[in-house]
């Protein structure tokens, strides 16, 4: 037998921490409920993609983005779009968006890089993955780039999942490639909140969350590819 341990990196940087301060200080890092560091890959449209450990809370998503210890800035000199704070399944956050917290209303780059604030907000955290969207970007065509590979990655074990990640797909290509219908935007909708919980493991919402939160943010922008389609009748159910 070869048994393997397999680590996170991310716990161990944290060991590192722990050891050389002890677990009482340690726990001094970060914010209340959300102590200690964590490992943030910045990527996307930002001038200074890279990995940086924080501690937890202790930045904002204005700070990893435009700070020079961080980003750097939106490359090219373009405007912010959207964020997509902790993954590719989390849910997406768009520029210029203000959300409740406690009694202030917080600009979406003054939030708290933390587990619980982006509870909070409806997204999460996740693996600590940031990616930038610039004002350059189709939105359509960014999602369209996840539902690809969902689509893909499905072990094919749940219905909901194997046949919904495959119809996402395959309406998202028909709507970057000139074939978007007026119902689309609903379509997708649809399909999305008829995976997640209904699947045995979390791929169901892993593939439905940037769909539905894509199409929701920016659903002008969805509904806009079928005023730009030339050949409408041609489009067909996936």
């Amino acid at each position: 037998m070869c048994p393997t341990i397999v680590n996170n990196v991310e716990t161990l940087c944290n060991v590192k921490h722990i050891v050389e301060m002890g677990a009482e200080q340690y726990t001094k890092l970060g914010t209340p409920n959300n102590t200690g560091t964590r490992l943030i890959s910045l990527s996307g449209d930002v001038k200074q993609p890279g990995y940086f450990e924080i501690e937890t809370g202790k930045v904002t998503l204005g700070e990893l983005i435009y700070d020079e210890n961080f980003g750097g800035g939106v490359r090219d000199g373009n405007g912010l779009q959207a964020i997509i704070p902790g993954g590719s399944s989390s849910k997406v956050l768009r520029a210029g968006e203000t959300f409740p917290i406690g009694e202030d209303e917080v600009d979406l780059l003054d939030v708290p890089y933390d587990f619980d604030t982006l509870m909070k907000i409806g997204t999460m955290s996740g693996s600590g993955a940031i990616i930038v969207i610039d004002d350059s970007r189709n939105i359509v065509e960014c999602l369209a780039n996840l539902a690809e590979f969902y689509a893909h990655e499905s072990c094919g074990q749940c219905t909901p999942c194997r046949e919904g990640s495959l119809w996402m797909n395959k309406a998202l290509h028909r709507m970057t490639h000139g074939g978007a219908r007026t119902e689309d935007a609903e379509y997708l909708l649809h399909i999305a909140q008829n995976i997640q919980g209904r699947t045995v493991c979390a791929f169901g919402e892993a593939c439905s969350w940037p769909v539905l939160s894509f199409v929701n943010k920016f659903k002008h922008e969805f509904e806009a590819k079928s005023l730009n389609t030339t050949d409408k009748e041609t489009a067909s159910t996936p």
